[in-house]
Order: structure tokens, then sequence, then C-alpha cells
């Protein structure tokens, strides 16, 4: 009997075997980030975690279709509750010192999704099969108000169209705040609509002329609110129901509480049947946070250091942001990321061992890789046990290693198959040249030509110039391997 593929479900409060709707297809959708600037190591712990659901779920033969949105509007600064308050997101970054640097609020919204998209495949994440955006499914998003309307599910004020709570009596079924009272106490004071028939209904539109963003509806000028694109989108292009829905843990309420308020009274069927959220990140023990100097975008690590960047290989990032279970809070430190960077090297260096593979013998190597394959698959389809998969992997790679020069090819061909198979479980081999540049390449050529004179030298028996030249490439921040088939090079950890 196959092993299932088990997630806990943040609706039943249970892990549990992942039933599709339609037998081996997985119909899915994550939250994407709001584009009002690079996103966090936090942000991509929870799109990791969707992008290890894919992977799983390919791995076990199922295909998938995968949505994750863009946010360009409608996201207001106070989103702790259920009706939003504050400004809209997007609009308060273009006020900011980096905001100057565009013209108008689509600018620094295009911008900023494509630096998303940039860390994206730099940290090796696959594609979804889409990603929409909000601002392009505007006329979705008023139809679905409208139809709430006319439903009896949502009703109109001087200042905005509101969603009726009351009217869902389910409302609070994965929260837990189940009861009215909690409910309020839960959205505090904060009711900036009289005309508001109850404290805990949420905007479904926002009227509003002067917002830098807005569209004709037929309640006039004005912007969406942030909960009702996803369900939009959701339906849009995944059907009335799909099988699981992700996202951070800060998302459950109230954004993901009033998702399925929306679609469940939209579609009048039940909108989710799985859902999977990631727990926070703290960096060093503690929240991440610019004033305590502990913040850090994807490009802040993986950026040159003369760029101001760490100079960090993007696959120990991504390393090291999966290497804690996405269910447990997560500490990031620095010595992970050096752990995962030398992680990172080991793999490399197994897979040159078995490209260079060529030698006659027997395949040593296919069955206890084979048996380490099974046990890093059913660490992932056990509530993604990413810790456990990746010791188990790092098991294989040491083998590999252990094999050496003398493995022969066809153990060379078995290795390339299972780190191939590793790789596509984990992603965790990615690009090598990922966020990579001109300096890159230049450096890369300058190291070359010094292992050739090197090389050269030590054929001449010049010890001294071959030594220099090795002092040099030290102080280049290189490390230079001796083996049979030559030098090998790669950068040196920098300490942080």
């Amino acid at each position: 009997m196959p092993t299932p593929f088990r997630l806990y479900n943040t609706l039943t409060r249970k892990v549990e075997p992942i039933e599709t709707l339609e037998p081996g297809l997985l119909r899915m959708y994550s939250c994407g980030p709001t584009v009002y600037s690079y996103a966090h190591i936090g942000n991509f712990r929870s799109f990791l975690t969707a992008d290890l659901i894919v992977r799983t779920a390919e791995a076990i033969g199922w295909s998938v279709q995968y949505v994750t949105n863009i946010t360009d509007v409608g996201h207001l600064t106070e989103d702790d509750v259920a009706d939003a308050g504050g400004e809209d997101r997007m609009a308060k970054a273009l006020r900011s010192k980096e905001g100057e640097q565009f013209g108008n609020v689509w600018d620094l919204a295009r911008y900023y999704s494509e630096a998303l998209l940039d860390d994206w495949h730099a940290l090796n994440l696959l594609d979804p099969t889409l990603r929409p955006r909000a601002t392009e499914h505007m006329r979705q998003q008023i139809l679905a108000i409208q139809q709430l309307i006319d439903s009896g599910h949502a009703y109109e004020t001087d200042l905005g169209i509101y969603f009726a709570v009351a009217s869902f009596p389910d409302y609070g079924k994965l929260s837990g705040n189940s009861m009215a009272e909690q409910l309020e106490e839960t959205v505090r004071e904060v009711v900036t609509d009289p005309g508001k028939r109850d404290p805990r209904d949420f905007a479904l539109w926002k009227k509003d002329e002067k917002h830098l963003m807005q569209w004709f509806s037929p309640w006039g000028w004005g912007f969406p609110g942030w909960h009702i694109e996803c369900s939009v989108m959701a339906s849009e292009y995944l059907g009335d129901q799909i099988d699981l829905h992700a996202g951070g843990e800060d998302l459950i309420f109230p954004h993901h509480e009033c998702e399925i308020a929306q679609a469940e009274s939209l579609s009048g069927k039940p909108f989710a049947r799985y859902w999977v959220h990631t727990r926070f990140l703290q960096v060093d023990g503690r929240k991440m946070s610019k004033r305590d100097g502990n913040f850090f975008t994807v490009q802040d690590l993986i950026r040159p250091i003369d760029e101001g960047g760490r100079g960090f290989e993007p696959a120990a990032v991504r390393l090291a942001l999966i290497s804690g279970q996405y269910r447990k809070p997560y500490n990031f430190t620095f010595d992970t990321l050096k752990a995962s960077t030398k992680h990172i090297q080991r793999i490399r260096e197994a897979r040159e061992i078995a490209d260079a593979a060529a030698g006659p013998g027997e395949d040593i190597l296919a069955g206890d890789l084979g048996n380490i394959y099974s046990r890093a698959l059913d660490a992932m389809l056990d509530d993604l046990n990413t810790p456990e998969a990746i010791a188990a992997g790092l098991e294989g790679v040491k083998k590999i290693l252990g094999a050496g020069g003398a493995m022969s090819e066809s153990s060379g061909s078995a290795a390339r198959d299972w780190l191939d198979r590793m790789d596509a479980l984990l992603g965790w081999e990615g690009n090598a040249s990922a966020g990579a540049d001109d300096a890159d390449d230049v450096l890369a050529e300058q190291v070359e030509k010094l292992l050739s004179e090197r090389t050269e030298a030590r054929s001449r028996r010049d010890f001294d110039r071959a030594d220099a030249i090795r002092v040099e490439l030290t102080e280049m921040g290189i490390e230079v391997m001796d083996s049979p088939d030559g030098p090998r090079w790669r950068r040196k950890l920098v300490d942080q």
C-alpha cells in the first residue's frame, strides 16, 4: 500500500491524508505577497512550503494545478482585524524614501512584482500554473460583490460595501473564533463606518475617489477590500471547490476566515478541504525587525558583498529556510546558513563526481541510494518533515563522496539519477549561477587564469610561485582543492 500524503489541516486541527476531489489531481491556491516592497525571508518560508507541497505531490505522480496571486491593491496597513483600517500599503510605499524613484503607484507595483520573480527563481521555486494579479481581475471582483449583495450576504453604506457576518453562521470555523463576543473583541473598537450593521462585518469595497488606484463600480469610484481578491481568483482558475489552500499563519484570521465566508456564500459549496499554514520565522531568536537589524530580504543575503549584501549562495538560503519543518516556529541564524552553504558545496561535489564517473565495474550505489530516496520521500509525505528528508539526502551525498573518483560508470549513472530525484523533491541544488552577475563572471575568469598559472608553475617545480598564487587566491576569498583530476575551487565562507 503506497504511503499517503499527510498534512496538518488547520480546519480540522489534525494531520490527515490528502484526498483530492479528482483522483491524481491537486488543485491548490497559495496566498502570494503584497508587492509594496521586496519580499522578506519570512514571506519566502511560506512560499517554500507551497513549493514543497507541489514537489511532493508530483513525486508521487499527481498532477498539480497551482495558483498563487500577486496583491497589488487593497491591502490596508491595519490588517490584523477583519475590517482592516489605515491606508493602502501600495500608496504608503509610494510616499516612502524608496518610493521616490517611482513616477506612480503602478510603476512601484510593476517593479516589486519583477523583483519578486527574480527572488522566486533565485531560490529555485517552481513557477505556478498561474500567477494572477488583483488589479487584473477587477471586473470579477465587482461582479462577485454584486452577487453577495443580491443574495443578502452584503450591504451598502455611504462609505462602502460590507459582508454581513451574521449571514454566514460558519464564520470562525477556521480560526476558532466561533462566538460573536470573541469576534467583536478581536476587532476591538475599530469601527470607522457608522453605517455598519455589525462590528464584525468587513469591507468588500471601499468608496474612495481620492485613492491612487481606483475603479468605477455600481457603487461609485473606489477599490476592493483585500479579502475578496483571493476568493474570486481561486474560484476563477480552480473552480468553486479546491483541494488545498496554503499561506502563512498570520493569514488564518482575518484573511482566510473572510475568504471562506465569501467563497462559500457565493457558491453554496465548501471552499477548500485542506488549509495548510506555515509558522512564523524568527531571526536570531527574535521577531524580524528593521529597527533591530535582523530583517532580511532575499537580496540582502545573496547580493555580492561588495554591493552591500552578504554574498551567500541562493541554494544555501533555500536549504536554510526549509531545514525547519513548516509547522514549527523556526529560528533562522547565520550559523544555519553557513552549515547550509557547506551542504550545498558537498551536494555539488557529489554531482561532479557522478558526472565524471567513467570507470568499469558494477553498480554499488543504486540499492542504497534507492532506499535513501524512499526514506526522504516518506519524510516529505509525513507532513513535510524536511529535517528528516534533508538528513536522509545528506547521507546519500556522503555515500557518493565516499565512492570518490573510483566510481564506475554504472554507479555514476545511479548517482546522477538519485541526485536528480532528490533535487526534484527538495529543489536544493538550484542554479549555481542564480543571483550571479557580471562581477561573478569576471571573478571566475580571474580564478581560472590563476589556477592555470599555478598548475604550470607546479609542473616546472616552481613551488614558490605556486604557493604565492594560492595565497593570492586565499586573499580573494577562494578556497583551492587539489584532486587527481586537477584543482577545483569555491568561495570561502565569510564570517557574518
